[in-house]
């Protein structure tokens, strides 16, 4: 094919488009009826799949720290957006001093932004910070991004309250033109919900400041009935897979979830792939972000 026919195509179309709109007004219709009827149909949506897997900081069901076997089960999703938790970045031995998510998005092609929920001093001067958190990895650039602060109580204080802290992420990806907001959480896992009342209140305040497309990928730690978590479904759509993702071997619960913002996107089908590469089992959803 010669290199110079896009151009031609390209360089005729105002010309068509001039055409259509002296007809209509020749016709009696005004100019933008005219484009409108060589314009092509509403704008189609814009597929996108999303994924969230705790990845108990490289462990799997074993307890053995192996992010060749992670790897290996986050490609196979084939998903343009991943969540994770419980990412270690420097954090101990029990994860090779290593950068998981980092590592992770190079293995895989993405990009990345880390979210810490504790981040530590050293383990010895000049050394990087120990840090513990959650992930936003993306096939499609991540424009900007910002570590929220929610209610938690937190685990490396001996004598905790619940207080602000961070460890809520957000990535503004832009998937063919359209900024949507990724959110990335793990809720509190104790059997009383207080701290998880806190947290969803916050969540829900925070995701109220933003506009477009809305994506919550994370660990919940309660099912889909639970009261705590019955505000979240006022705005979002849980994508539910129809199984449940914890524990990795044989489940019994399900406490992973993806949801997107009422409206903005509409659920082609979830599910949750057999995995023990980690304790969870991942949740996918297959999505189609509406036209503008």
């Amino acid at each position: 094919m010669s290199p110079r026919r896009p151009v031609r195509l390209r360089l005729r179309l105002p010309h068509v488009l001039l055409t259509a709109v002296l007809l209509g007004a020749l016709l009696g219709a005004p100019p933008a009826a005219a484009a409108a009827a060589i314009s092509p149909a509403a704008s189609p949506g814009v597929p996108l799949r999303v994924a969230t897997y705790n990845i108990h900081a490289g462990a799997g069901m074993d307890n053995v720290f192996d992010l060749d076997r992670q790897t290996s089960e986050l490609r196979s999703l084939n998903a343009d957006v991943i969540g994770l938790q419980e990412a270690d970045r420097h954090w101990g031995p029990r994860s090779e001093w290593r950068d998981l998510a980092g590592e992770l998005a190079e293995r895989l092609g993405m990009y990345v932004y880390f979210a810490p929920i504790y981040s530590l001093d050293p383990a010895e001067p000049g050394g990087p910070r120990a840090e513990f958190g959650v992930a936003v990895l993306s096939r499609y650039r991540i424009v900007s991004a910002e570590n929220h602060e929610i209610t938690r109580l937190s685990t490396q204080d001996p004598n905790p309250s619940p207080a602000p802290a961070p460890g809520f992420g957000e990535a503004v990806v832009r998937v063919k033109g359209r900024p949507v907001h990724v959110y990335v959480t793990h809720l509190d896992y104790r059997p009383d919900p207080g701290v998880r009342v806190a947290q969803v209140a916050d969540t829900r305040r925070i995701m109220a400041e933003d506009r477009g497309p809305k994506i919550l990928l994370g660990d919940f730690n309660a099912e889909p009935g639970a009261p705590e978590l019955a505000p979240l479904w006022e705005e979002l759509t849980d994508a539910d897979p129809g199984a449940p993702t914890f524990p990795a071997q044989d489940p019994v619960k399900r406490i992973d979830y993806v949801a997107v913002s009422k409206g903005a996107a509409r659920v082609r089908r979830a599910w949750v792939p057999e995995s023990v590469a980690s304790d969870h089992r991942a949740v996918v959803a297959d999505l189609v972000l509406r036209g503008r």
